[in-house]
């Protein structure tokens, strides 16, 4: 499987390039960020990587960091209410039933922006829940890496961390319950488009381990999709340019029933088949994740700070 990368070496220059399934990494001319190859066409995208991909690797993966691949002036929406399952935990939780109900059946769908680049974590990197809430999840969900002509060009895993219990309260909380620091992590490649065959076909599974155990266990797939991927493209497109291309999360079918909370120490990990597997732990202390600050200068920061390569 081949993924786009975006990685630093010992000298904290960032790097994008394609990785193998045998860990070489060959890298894309110098300077080449995601945002400027979200900046050409699919076809030239797909030219540009086979041609690179055909070349020696410069890198392995073993002595660079991967770094989560979103940079420029990108961001990373997120849309909910998009499978069954998530209309009915999303009405079980809530004191305004009604509101989720309309928007599962409604023709515009709900999106919010997630995330910037620079506040993002990828594999081995902590998540965290808020210290004001009492209930709070992870949303396993498929990533589309959008261009700037709004073709799909690639895949990603994404974990958009909620709390239930503050959007629960008040769906006017929805930003204080999606966006806070340590609540958007996304796998560290992005798999080519033209590599899934069929992107409303793709089994999701997530599981929580708690002191070596599994605490909670869960599959579903894309095939559950209330709405399309390419409607949501299109939605989000609407009067709104990105000139560096978009990330979109397609919301999530999997919802835990209302008794389980992450805690602090969890270990998360979401496989999407033929996309990868994102692997993130838990803290209860969304400070934490002031390094991202410093990170955003130098990404060698996130060494400190990571718990796996």
């Amino acid at each position: 499987m081949t993924r786009i990368v975006r990685f630093t070496d010992d000298t904290a220059t960032v790097h994008t390039g394609i990785a193998d399934d045998r860990g070489g990494i060959r890298a894309f001319p110098a300077g080449t960020r995601i945002a400027d190859l979200l900046r050409l066409r699919a076809a030239e995208l797909r030219e540009l990587t086979d041609t690179t991909a055909a070349g020696r690797a410069s890198h392995t993966e073993r002595e660079v960091l991967l770094l989560p691949p979103l940079d420029g002036r990108m961001e990373l929406w997120a849309a909910g209410v998009t499978y069954e399952r998530s209309r009915e935990a999303r009405v079980a939780e809530s004191t305004e039933q009604t509101v989720y109900e309309r928007i599962y059946d409604a023709e515009r769908p709900e999106l919010f922006l997630k995330a910037v680049p620079w506040r993002v974590v990828t594999d081995g990197e902590p998540i965290a829940v808020r210290d004001d809430s009492a209930l709070d999840v992870p949303e396993p969900e498929l990533g589309l890496m959008v261009n700037r002509y709004g073709e799909t060009v690639g895949y990603l895993v994404v974990d958009d961390v909620s709390s239930r219990s503050i959007e629960g309260e008040n769906p006017l909380y929805l930003p204080q319950a999606k966006i806070y620091a340590g609540s958007c992590a996304v796998s560290s490649g992005i798999v080519p488009a033209w590599e899934i065959p069929d992107a409303e076909a793709l089994g999701i599974a997530l599981t929580v381990r708690r002191g070596g155990t599994v605490a909670y266990k869960a599959a579903t797939s894309t095939a559950a999709f209330h709405r399309t991927p390419e409607e949501l493209v299109g939605y989000l497109r609407r009067c709104q340019p990105f000139p560096d291309g978009v990330a979109l999360s397609t919301g999530t079918g999997i919802v835990p029933d209302l008794d389980f909370t992450l805690n602090a120490g969890d270990v998360v990990e979401i496989t999407i088949d033929g996309v990868g597997t994102l692997t993130n732990f838990v803290t209860a202390d969304p400070s934490e994740l002031n390094w991202l600050v410093e990170a955003a200068d130098d990404p060698l920061v996130r060494r400190v700070h990571r718990r796996w390569r």
